[in-house]
């Protein structure tokens, strides 16, 4: 088993910056990935970005590409979300999960999840 737990959510104006953090623990060995996915209010979950635990290939959704950085601490078994220039359609839950499969698009490809961390981009 892993377990994920993010932290550093918040509420920020448009143009500002956060970063989330994303901690694995247990079996961490098993992981190929980790990745992040939002979901707004009235909305489906939606993938955001994801990264290769050992080669650190990275991956976007368009609409963050350029704004978002994802990144790992394989020492911390951690991953981060850096969030630059934040938009109000940014707001969501954002949920870190953990993936043993050698797919990072898709939910289903995620086999443990976290809480999810609130991130709220004011106008």
């Amino acid at each position: 088993q892993v377990q994920v737990v993010e932290s550093g959510g918040g509420l920020v104006q448009a143009g500002g910056s956060l970063r989330l953090s994303c901690a694995a623990s247990g079996r961490t060995g098993s992981i190929y990935a980790m990745g992040w996915f939002r979901q707004a209010p009235g909305k489906e979950r939606e993938f955001v970005s994801a990264i290769t635990w050992r080669g650190g290939s990275t991956h976007y959704t368009s609409s963050v590409k350029g704004r978002f950085t994802i990144s790992r601490d394989n020492a911390k078994n951690t991953v981060y979300l850096q969030m630059n220039s934040l938009k109000p359609e940014d707001t969501a839950v954002y949920y870190c999960a953990a993936s043993k499969s050698r797919r990072v698009g898709l939910q289903e490809d995620y086999d443990y999840w976290g809480q999810g961390t609130q991130v709220t981009v004011s106008s």
